[in-house]
């Protein structure tokens, strides 16, 4: 776990998004976005209220501490949420991370603002601030082997794939279909050579 401490409340803004913590009105519509099978569709199921809940004070607990997580996304242009993008520490062991704790780089969008290209600009901009702002050495990023929206979205962020770092995820079952997952990684050189 990266424990570097930002001040907290600290937005981060992109041309069309900006990313910062959670508030009491994000609830609803992050339930709706969790309620919905095709946002839901690479997860094992859908949410309950109370789970969807529990997981933004989790999200929004760690921005508190650390100043940085996943991060609300509200629109520019018109301050509606949108869904999370950011970092977090991978609560789980993995071949990836057995020897030293690993950062993801993830996001979950509303489907109506799926295909706008706002996944790939807020996830850019949470690289920039894990290598500018964290200093971090690496950022991963996973999924379920048929995800192919998500991993196109890593892939145009700069993150690359190899076959031998795939692995199972430990918080489903043997047999789950959603169980094989892809791995990608960034480092920090890497990152700055984009």
């Amino acid at each position: 776990m990266t424990n570097k401490k930002i001040i907290p409340g600290l937005a981060v803004q992109t041309e069309r998004l900006i990313l910062r913590q959670w508030c009491e009105k994000d609830l609803e519509p992050f339930f709706q976005l969790n309620s919905d099978q095709r946002v839901r569709e690479y997860f094992p199921g859908l949410l309950s209220c109370q789970d969807s809940d529990a997981s933004v004070k989790l999200m929004s607990d760690h921005i508190n501490k650390y100043g940085w997580g996943f991060w609300a996304v509200s629109l520019v242009q018109t301050n509606g949420f949108i869904g999370f993008i950011g970092l977090e520490d991978v609560h789980f062991t993995a071949s990836f991370n057995k020897l030293a704790p690993a950062v993801e780089i993830g996001w979950r969008l509303a489907f109506n603002h799926w295909g706008k290209g706002y996944a790939t600009e807020g996830a850019l901009a949470a690289l920039r601030y894990g290598y500018e702002t964290l200093n971090l050495k690496e950022i991963v990023s996973f999924t379920a082997v048929a995800n192919q929206r998500s991993r196109h979205v890593m892939e145009k962020i700069g993150m690359h794939h190899n076959l031998e770092d795939d692995f199972d995820h430990p918080k489903l079952p043997e047999g789950h279909l959603l169980r094989r997952h892809v791995l990608y990684r960034m480092n920090h050189s890497e990152w700055r050579s984009l």
